[in-house]
Parts: C-alpha cells; structure tokens; sequence
C-alpha cells in the first residue's frame, strides 16, 4: 500500500506539489499520468525517500516516510527515469553490489537477469550495452530484492515496443503476486489497459482518476483546445505528452 496525503514540494520559489494525496493498493497497477512539469517526478522522489516534503505525509507499507524512513525503503524498490550506472562496472557487478547491501542470494541476481533477457550478459561492461539493455538491467535492479512495493518513473522510454510489452507483462505477474505498484509515464497509449487505476497529475494536485481502459478518450478534457488537439495526436502515436 502507498498512500500520500496532501503533499508539498518547493523548489525555491517554484512551488512544484501543491497538496497532492494519491492511494495505491496491493494487487493493482496504479499509473500517474500528466504533463511535463505536473510534478509526477517530484511525487516518485518523495515516495522513495530520496527527497523530503515541505509538507503533507506519506506511507509505504504502513512505514511513515518521515518516521521510519528505513522501515519504508526496506519495503520498496524504485527505478528513476534514467537509471545511471558507472560504464566499468558488469551487469552481474551492479547487481551483485545491491545483494549484497540488501543481504540476498545469489540466486535473485541469477532471476531477475533472466527476467530481463541480460543472463549471457552478466560480465558485459555497462559501457558497452545499448541504452535498451541499461533500462533493462534497471529493471532487474527493481525485481531484485522482490519487495512488496514496486516504483517505476518512466520505464519504458529507452525499450523497443516488444521489451515495454514485456515489461507489462512482469508488471502485471508482480501485481498478480500482490505487490502495489505505482508508474509515472508519458506513454499513454501504449499503457491503455494494462493498469487498474489512472490518477491525473495537474499543476501538482491529483485533479481525477481516469479510466485506464480508455486513456485516449478520457484524457481529452485538459486544458485549451490547442492543448487537447496536440495530446490527442500524441496519444494516437504513442509519443510523449509535453506540456
């Protein structure tokens, strides 16, 4: 379970979450969708605990962020937007480096390679994979340590269509598991029906929850029609939505 309520986040003067409040439950995909600058980003950052609110609160797992902030990160696993690993390093160095700070076996490195296609590449250097399989060995870096709360900004800009299939299709496994599990994306087309639930992301509020079967129609409704005629085209594409 991830539950924020009426959070706030500043930067300087820019006032990027304005009393944001989302539930994600065990068992579903919840995806947060919106415009560049909406604050989805800003939201994934404070849920990991790799930033703090200004104000508002936030639990995951039951473990309050600010009180028990490791207890909260111990039942987490987050994968940024661009995931950076340093080039010399192997896959199997990267992964292996995370179980052991998490105290796991050998044998969850071995799966989650195999989840993600990179099991004949676990002594490549990261410097020399494509940026796809990066995403990819990011991917296994989330599916690693199997915690009940998975949260993912952006997963699929860098695959190919066949790998963002698949990556719905662990997804979906891990949530069939019972996981909660919160995505932010750009790609609302290529994320219809794949999700449970949709929550709109507006100007740093969540403004309504959309029909995640039908993301192409229900998001016809934000802002001017010059703005809604550009989304609709790029939803039709699958392209990124900008603000």
């Amino acid at each position: 379970m991830i539950q924020a309520s009426d959070l706030r986040k500043s930067y300087g003067r820019k006032e990027v979450l304005r009393g944001l409040s989302l539930e994600a439950r065990p068992g579903e995909i919840t995806m947060l969708v919106g415009e560049n600058g909406a604050g989805k980003s800003t939201t994934m950052k404070l849920l990991a605990g790799l930033a703090a609110p200004d104000g508002g609160s936030a639990s995951i797992a039951g473990h309050d962020l600010v009180q028990s902030k490791l207890r909260a990160q111990q039942a987490l696993s987050y994968l940024p937007q661009n995931p950076d690993f340093h080039p010399r390093l192997t896959c199997s160095g990267v992964l292996g480096f995370y179980l052991r700070l998490r105290g796991l076996q050998k044998a969850r490195m071995e799966r989650a390679l195999e989840q993600v296609g990179l099991t004949s590449f676990g002594r490549e250097r990261v410097g020399t994979l494509s940026g796809g399989m990066r995403q990819r060995l990011g991917i296994a870096l989330l599916l690693l340590p199997d915690t009940p709360v998975l949260l993912l900004d952006e997963p699929g800009l860098s695959l190919d269509p066949g790998w963002r299939q698949r990556l719905q299709e662990i997804l979906q496994e891990e949530a069939a598991r019972g996981k909660t599990i919160l995505m932010a994306t750009h790609l609302i087309a290529e994320w219809n029906g794949v999700a449970q639930r949709c929550l709109l992301c507006h100007q740093g509020r969540i403004e309504r929850e959309l029909d995640p079967s039908d993301l192409l129609n229900d998001f016809s409704d934000l802002g001017a029609s010059n703005q809604r005629s550009k989304f609709s085209y790029e939803h039709r594409h699958g392209l990124r939505l900008s603000a």
